[in-house]
């Protein structure tokens, strides 16, 4: 077996060039870890952030990448033997440990979530956090029939508005561009909203005069109070993204809260693991969800790719194949 692999290392914080294709040692198996061969690596905003420089507790060089797919090449849990398809997804991947942009990962047996698909690898790469996450969004939300998604064209976005359509919920989403205003259309999206950095009131009053009942705000904290006044009395904002960036300034929860409304949060951390999983992978596979893959680029392309991502290019999800 090779001794080496290929692995892009973000060498310090910086552009997009400070990712590196470097040949390293293939890790070792070590007790409660397994070897995985990486067959492809979504990309996530989390990662430009961390390679940016603003993820104190990660320390460089640092293979990046806080979620793959693939298939496990060497195993100390017996529930995974060599040849099982499995995801990985968050646990501190890519920040305390290398994570999955490089061809072979060293991850905790936690964190393998066994799968069994027939999905080309990069329509499976494409749907890990993005589908857990918007699943876990949309339980934190709750019941309702219409949703409001602001930062509609985001990969979690698209993956919100594919699960609820094929819900029957009725969906509007927001998206900055009016070149992506038919992408979403094609993910199910009944009302597409052209997001100008004003409010959306007029807008959405126009779709549902008492406000809808859930808005799932994947900007954050610049909308998220905008988000409270136009969702009906009564109802549901999950703010679970940051797009805008993490604070509210100036918040005051009594004041900005209507009385009866709900405000809350999902982070991708507290995903459900390998049922939920199988349960997307079972409905992309039936075409009830759609994988809202964007690009896939190599792992030579990586600065390409984070380019891609940073210059807010991709309409759904980008992945990265070794």
């Amino acid at each position: 077996m090779r001794t080496t692999m290929r692995a892009a290392v973000c060498v310090r914080a910086g552009d997009p060039e400070v990712l590196e294709i470097r040949e390293v040692p293939i890790p070792e198996v070590r007790e409660g870890w397994s070897l995985v061969q990486v067959k492809g690596a979504g990309l996530n905003r989390s990662e430009l952030r961390t390679r940016q420089g603003h993820s104190p507790s990660v320390s460089f060089p640092r293979v990046l990448g806080i979620e793959c797919v693939g298939i496990v090449v060497a195993s100390t849990d017996a529930r995974l033997p060599e040849g099982t398809t499995v995801a990985a997804v968050m646990g501190e991947m890519g920040r305390a440990f290398d994570g999955g942009y490089a061809e072979y990962a060293l991850l905790p047996n936690s964190l393998l979530m066994p799968l069994t698909t027939t999905l080309p690898w990069e329509i499976l790469a494409a749907l890990p956090e993005t589908y857990l996450t918007a699943q876990g969004s949309l339980d934190a939300l709750g019941p309702g029939g219409s949703l409001l998604i602001r930062g509609g064209t985001s990969s979690v976005g698209m993956a919100a508005a594919s699960i609820a359509t094929g819900h029957g919920i009725t969906v509007a989403a927001t998206t900055r561009s009016t070149d992506k205003a038919e992408a979403l259309t094609a993910a199910g999206v009944e009302h597409v909203l052209i997001d100008d950095g004003e409010s959306l009131a007029a807008a959405v009053q126009a779709i549902w005069p008492e406000g809808p009942d859930n808005v799932l705000d994947l900007v954050g904290a610049r909308t998220a109070v905008d988000s409270l006044r136009l969702v009906r009395r009564g109802g549901t904002v999950c703010v679970s993204g940051s797009l805008s960036g993490w604070s509210i300034a100036d918040f005051e929860p009594i004041a900005m809260i209507p009385s009866g409304t709900r405000l809350t949060t999902f982070h991708s951390k507290d995903a459900s693991g390998s049922t939920t999983l199988q349960r997307i992978v079972d409905e992309v596979e039936a075409g009830v969800y759609r994988p809202n893959l964007d690009r896939v680029f190599t792992l030579d392309e990586i600065a390409k790719a984070h380019h891609h991502m940073e210059n807010n290019q991709a309409i759904g999800k980008v992945v990265v194949i070794p």
